[in-house]
């Protein structure tokens, strides 16, 4: 049996790969903000044949933290897979007028995950083994105008998670850096719906078989690893002249 940890897990993302991995069997301990909707994830992933447990917790309370980290452990008795899917997408034009805009995106992006990450980092290095694994996204690996301050987190994210990849690659833990570009969640759904956009059922699976596939780095869909490789690849004078 799998034991998985994932925050964020109401998410549409999250629930999505909950839902993959749960035909296996696997035992979940949940972490969301709203413990009533946090449950009725647990709910359905029991009626797939799994089990789970949910818990709260608000990311930006950064005191508890520890604590979850406690709770699971308890819980599952052994971690193999801690999944960070939590995440805002912010205002850009709000975060460029108002810092507190602007932190609260660094803040729930990035730096809670450098906090949750960095906590689970110890426990799985002393284990010996697992996964460590966290949505960035396509976003992080160039700023681009339209959403350079998620961008910023998202990117700060993947330079994170590369660091414990190096420290912690011969303590026999992998990480694993996910990296959706557009996927068709709430999150996303003031936005027009083009073709670029993912199902996010079909993203799960894709983060299921990048997890099982010991990835360092996951595009996915992977359509978006040749798109933005054209994209770091446009050089600086030019790119600062495009409207992205």
């Amino acid at each position: 049996m799998t034991h998985i940890v994932i925050y964020g897990a109401t998410s549409a993302i999250g629930q999505a790969t909950a839902r993959a991995f749960a035909d296996e069997g696997a035992h979940f301990f949940l972490v969301g903000r709203d413990l009533a909707r946090t449950d009725q994830v647990a709910q359905d992933l029991q009626s797939r044949g799994a089990q789970a447990t949910a818990c709260v917790l608000d990311v930006l309370d950064f005191d508890a933290h520890q604590a979850t980290v406690e709770q699971a452990r308890q819980s599952l008795g052994q971690v193999d897979i801690v999944l960070f899917c939590h995440g805002v997408l912010g205002d850009q034009a709000e975060a460029e007028k108002d810092y507190a805009a602007a932190e609260r995106i660094l803040q729930v992006n990035f730096l809670s995950v450098v906090s949750l990450g960095g906590m689970w980092a110890n426990v799985l290095e002393e284990q010996g083994h697992g996964t460590l694994a966290a949505v960035s996204s396509v976003a992080g690996d160039r700023g681009r105008q339209s959403n350079y301050m998620y961008g910023t987190a998202k990117g700060a994210v993947s330079i994170f998670l590369s660091g414990l990849r190096n420290r912690l690659f011969n303590k026999g833990v992998h990480v694993c850096d996910i990296k959706p570009g557009f996927v068709s969640t709430p999150m996303t759904a003031h936005l027009d719906q083009g073709p670029l956009f993912a199902d996010a059922d079909k993203v799960g699976r894709q983060i299921k078989e990048a997890i099982r596939g010991r990835k360092d780095e996951a595009y996915v869909p992977g359509f978006w690893r040749p798109i933005m490789g054209a994209i770091r690849a446009v050089p600086e004078p030019l790119f600062k002249r495009m409207k992205l």
